[in-house]
């Protein structure tokens, strides 16, 4: 390891480091705001959601690389920008993120919602103010599956884009020179702990009679 290069170099880390969080997180905010309507839609097609949770599986099995490659014939970008990898990480996200909503609002028990609508909820009450929030669990741990996953393909986009940690990666193996690498494998696992470490925060924090329930 050698430190005087990471002093040398702790402006580009900084940036890098930065990049990667823009990457990695925007995908999975709007992802979130796509899927909740879209695995509420998926929910009530009853019978029918299960083939299409099998294509949005298919499609999350699809290698990266392959994506990130296809998607600028699709959108008629360049191949090196960075909106192929937005693009690419928010189809992820939401084919992850739709199966997750589903199953939460699968998991709200039969008798609760008869409840609700036995004293005076409406169908848009009940969802938003029972069934959402007790699906909200299995949300979560969807998210911090997709959140951690982004922040590792990440380091793989960038062989077509320009920035994150990645960048140390290539420059260690480029110059084969082991000290980048060990940083940007650090700094990555970091990312991803801490980034799995505030969802779960925000979770307690806002679902505070869920963790009551699990203990």
């Amino acid at each position: 390891m050698n430190w005087g290069w990471i002093q040398n170099n702790l402006p580009d880390i900084a940036s890098f480091l930065g990049q990667h969080v823009v990457l990695a997180v925007l995908p999975v905010l709007a992802a979130l705001v796509i899927a909740l309507p879209l695995g509420y839609l998926v929910h009530r097609t009853g019978k029918g959601a299960n083939p299409i949770l099998a294509v949005l599986g298919v499609i999350y099995s699809i290698p990266s690389l392959a994506l990130f490659v296809a998607l600028p014939v699709l959108l008629g970008t360049r191949i090196l920008d960075p909106v192929n990898v937005a693009v690419a990480l928010t189809i992820y996200s939401v084919a992850l993120l739709v199966r997750s909503v589903v199953d939460g609002l699968r998991s709200v028990p039969w008798d609760v919602k008869q409840s609700a609508s036995a004293v005076g909820f409406s169908r848009w009450g009940r969802l938003l103010r029972v069934e959402l929030p007790l699906a909200m669990p299995v949300v979560f741990a969807g998210l911090r599956v997709v959140t951690v996953s982004n922040i590792a393909l990440v380091t793989v986009a960038v062989l077509v884009a320009s920035g994150g940690l990645g960048q140390l990666f290539l420059r260690g193996y480029n110059s084969i020179f082991y000290t980048p690498l060990i940083v940007g494998l650090v700094l990555t696992v970091a990312l991803a702990l801490l980034a799995d470490a505030i969802i779960l925060l925000i979770q307690r924090g806002t679902l505070p009679w869920a963790r009551g329930r699990r203990a």
